[in-house]
């Protein structure tokens, strides 16, 4: 899937380095749910572990690449898939060297479209450390609505950490959309 300026793809093994680069990032890793990875044979497991899961259908998991350079900047995937329900959760990294640029906005925007497009799903949902104000701010850009506070429900590195729950309907995606386009579609009295 492309965007404007980075594209979503399946990650090949050719990735397993820049995943290792952005997985092993104390940064990066801050607020997630498991501490980071400390070798790059770990970044291999995880690519392993990757692929099975997206080629048995358990979940989607795409590159976050640069359309000029196709160069792996983050990931994004749509797990916890419940057909009957017609939901999923959405998460997303980026290396912290690309933060503060939009990519990560725009990747987000992309899987949302196919979420709610090609997989019809009714609902999306994102589980956030509340400290983590970057990711709370892209999701409230979006449409996301926070929903309730899970408290001390991860325990990493020694620490408690507790959860933002977010969630996306697909109807209010469907509105954000229809008032984007009204927004950037000129009027009788703009035209020249």
């Amino acid at each position: 899937m492309d965007g404007t300026r980075i594209r979503l793809r399946a990650m090949t093994v050719v990735d397993v380095p820049r995943l290792f680069a952005q997985f092993s990032d104390p940064k990066v890793m801050r607020y997630w749910s498991r501490g980071p990875l400390m070798r790059v044979e770990d970044a291999r497991e995880m690519f392993d572990e990757i692929d099975r899961g997206v080629r048995a259908g358990e979940f989607l998991q795409w590159a976050i690449a640069r359309c000029n350079d196709d160069l792996m900047i983050g990931s994004c995937a749509l797990f916890a898939q419940n057909k009957a329900h017609r939901r999923a959760e959405i998460g997303f990294a980026l290396s912290s060297a690309h933060w503060g640029h939009g990519y990560a906005q725009e990747a987000v925007r992309l899987a949302l479209g196919h979420a709610f497009g090609v997989l019809d799903l009714h609902r999306i949902e994102a589980d956030v450390d509340p400290r983590n104000l970057a990711s709370l701010q892209l999701l409230e850009r979006v449409g996301f609505v926070r929903e309730g506070l899970l408290r001390e429900r991860w325990h990493v590195g020694g620490e408690t950490q507790d959860s933002a729950i977010y969630a996306l309907l697909a109807r209010d995606y469907a509105a954000a959309l229809i008032r984007t386009d009204a927004m950037s579609t000129p009027t009788a009295s703009g035209l020249a």
